[in-house]
C-alpha cells in the first residue's frame, strides 16, 4: 500500500486461512487455534489473554507430500493402496488420507502433516524418527524418505541449517 500523504509504502499480508504450521503453536501452547477462531467467528470474545499462554517444550512438523524428492519434487499422483499412521505420546497426524483414496495431480500435493512434541528438541527429533518409521503409505511416492534422511543428519540434529540447506543437500 502507498500512503500519498506521507509518501511511504506499507506492506501487509492477507491470509484468509490458518497457517499450515499452526499445529506447532498448538502443541507448545496447548491452545486449539481452530477452536478459538470458530469461537471468535461466532461472536464470542477471545477466551484467553497473552499472559495465559505458556510455551512448553519443542515441536517439529514435517509435511508429507505426494512428490518425488529424487526427481526434483515431481508430483506423484496415485491411489493409496495401504496406510498406517504413527501414534503414541507427543505424536499428532493431520491428514485426510484413507486406503483407496485417489490423489490427483491437480492440487496441492500435501497428504499429511506429522507433528511431534516433547520436553526437548532432541526428544522431539527421536519421536519424529519413530513416527516416520511407523508411517506407511503404499501406492504413492512421498517425501517420507527425505524426512527420514533429514532427521538423521548431524546438522539437523544440531540445528545447523538455513534456507539453502536442502538445496545444497540434494545437489550432492
Amino acid at each position: 500500500m502507498y500512503d500519498e500523504d506521507t509518501g511511504q509504502f506499507f506492506f501487509i499480508e492477507m491470509n484468509t486461512r490458518i497457517q499450515v504450521e499452526h499445529p506447532i503453536t498448538e502443541m507448545i501452547t496447548g491452545v486449539d487455534l481452530v477452536r478459538e477462531m470458530i469461537r471468535i467467528a461466532q461472536g464470542e470474545p477471545l477466551g484467553l489473554a497473552q499472559a495465559d499462554i505458556e510455551t512448553r517444550g519443542a515441536a517439529i512438523e514435517v509435511r508429507i507430500n505426494a512428490e518425488d524428492p529424487d526427481k526434483n519434487f515431481r508430483p506423484c499422483p496415485g491411489k493409496v493402496a495401504a496406510l498406517a499412521l504413527p501414534g503414541g505420546p507427543g505424536v499428532r497426524v493431520d491428514t485426510m488420507l484413507y486406503p483407496g483414496c485417489a490423489v490427483p495431480p491437480y492440487y496441492d500435493s500435501l497428504l499429511a502433516k506429522i507433528i511431534v512434541h516433547a520436553q526437548t528438541r532432541d526428544i522431539a527429533l527421536a519421536r519424529l524418527r519413530r513416527a516416520l518409521d511407523e508411517f506407511k503409505l503404499d501406492g504413492i511416492v512421498t517425501t517420507v524418505g527425505l524426512h527420514k534422511r533429514l532427521a538423521q543428519l548431524d546438522d539437523v540434529q544440531a540445528a545447523r541449517f538455513d534456507t539453502g540447506f536442502l538445496e545444497r543437500l540434494l545437489s550432492t
